[in-house]
């Protein structure tokens, strides 16, 4: 419950400034970081009675331009999607330990990693994310868009992921 009422506050705190960060506020995943993707996939489609999904591995972080902390990375993770009606569940496993997907793994195992949301306009999200305390510490192109992923453990909970399918400029 305290992690609903986080994401409450942050929304409307956003809100009055007539500029919503995380885009409609609609939840578009809720991803969990796994250690081992095949294990988990099984897992998840057992539990909900579907066959399990097919991952996908990013390409290395630094044919996207990613970034983690500031730093370029070539980190790289496998994932995948199990639809559950409008919101996906997104599993991930790192592959290098340069990412945020890693960050925090080997010390708190697996959990949710992150929230993520559509957004139209990445910068005022970053600025509005910003202005909350919350830090983007991964960054990549993704397509013709972009993600990012912001550290809001301390005021959320977790990370929230901002996805955007035309990249606008940072």
């Amino acid at each position: 419950m305290k992690l609903y009422t986080s994401i409450a506050a942050i929304i409307l705190a956003v809100a009055r400034d007539n500029v919503m960060a995380l885009g409609n506020g609609q939840l578009a995943q809720v991803a969990i970081v796994v250690r081992d993707i095949e294990t988990s996939s099984q897992r998840w489609a057992t539990l909900f009675g579907i066959d399990p999904p097919a991952y996908i591995v990013t390409d290395p972080g630094d044919q996207v331009n990613a970034t983690y902390r500031g730093v370029p990375t070539k980190g790289r993770a496998k994932l995948a999607f199990i639809d559950m009606g409008g919101v996906q569940l997104e599993l991930v496993e790192p592959i290098e330990n340069d990412t945020a997907w890693a960050e925090g793994l080997d010390e708190k195992g697996e959990r949710v990693h992150h929230l993520a949301f559509w957004v139209e306009d990445m910068k005022v999200s970053k600025e509005q994310l910003q202005s909350q305390g919350i830090e983007m510490i991964q960054r990549g192109d993704m397509g013709e868009g972009q993600y990012a992923y912001f550290d809001g453990t301390e005021q959320l909970g977790t990370f929230i992921e901002l996805l955007e399918q035309t990249k606008t400029p940072l």
